[in-house]
């Protein structure tokens, strides 16, 4: 009777969620030519073939469709037996970035759950600069935010362009000062876009200061303002009017993560984060 290693069912189960080597290797923290030696013997005690690969795809073949539910369960069944079996509760307290979240935010999820059922998770939106300071005070474990400042620190997952959006019915009053929608004056990009436009003499003024990016959003679709957003999450149906009204470039903000947590199991899931938003990133492209 065949035995399954966990190791490799769960490495069969990040390339079929990833459909790639290179972020299953990311999210178990190892190489590619290790993930394709977990899955080779996987196969082999198997009999079958799971995966397909080729120079330009990464898919399941029948047999690794079929297997994919039970090898889910397998993984899921085994973190909590060894939960059971530590009396404890492992948590994991995440902050994300409103700026960062937009539609990534449930793909993230769904990977952190499927990778580690047992985990207690507890995720905080807010802006950057908010969760910063709660990282640095020890109230997260870990930050995806946009960076604030100069400092280096933290695990680069992305470049994120900014432009400047607004509904297609948005009408700029000629001679006027350009109608802002924004969050508060703590917002880094906020920040970015009044000094972009101070430098090149546009005038400007405020007509909108939502306590969150959905309120923003919800005035850029209603027509009251121009906004600046990263392109991912600009709000569906606006449109880009940097170039029409003669606004300056924004520069591209830098995603960063960062983390304090010492907990191997604790930061495996993690890892499956970062290798998830770079993977889905890439597919937005």
């Amino acid at each position: 009777m065949a035995t399954l290693d966990v190791d490799a069912v769960r490495a069969f189960t990040l390339v079929a969620d990833f459909q790639s080597f290179t972020r299953a290797a990311e999210a178990m923290d190892t190489t590619q030519a290790a993930i394709s030696m977990k899955l080779k013997r996987l196969e082999d005690r198997l009999g079958h073939k799971l995966i397909e690969r080729t120079p330009r795809l990464v898919r399941l073949s029948a047999r690794g469709a079929a297997f994919l539910d039970a090898a889910r369960e397998f993984v899921a069944a085994h973190e909590r037996a060894l939960a059971g079996l530590s009396g404890t509760t492992r948590r994991l307290a995440l902050g994300i970035s409103d700026h960062v979240a937009g539609p990534d935010l449930p793909i993230l999820l769904t990977r952190l759950h499927a990778y580690d059922p047992a985990l207690l998770i507890e995720v905080q939106i807010e802006s950057s600069r908010a969760l910063l300071d709660a990282f640095e005070r020890g109230k997260l474990d870990a930050a995806i935010l946009r960076r604030e400042d100069d400092r280096r620190n933290g695990e680069v997952l992305a470049l994120e362009p900014l432009g400047w959006f607004a509904s297609p019915g948005f009408v700029h009053r000629e001679g006027g000062p350009l109608r802002l929608a924004s969050l508060s004056a703590s917002c880094g990009i906020r920040s970015v876009a009044t000094r972009r436009l101070d430098a090149a003499g546009i005038a400007w003024t405020e007509v909108f200061i939502g306590g969150g990016t959905a309120a923003v959003t919800a005035a850029v679709s209603a027509g009251l303002a121009v906004g600046a957003f990263a392109h991912r999450v600009a709000p569906l149906g606006v449109v880009e009017v940097g170039a029409v009204l003669g606004l300056p470039v924004l520069p591209s903000s830098e995603i960063v993560l960062h983390s304090s947590l010492s907990d191997t199991k604790t930061r495996e899931a993690l890892r499956t984060v970062a290798a998830a938003y770079r993977e889905h990133r890439s597919a937005m492209q």
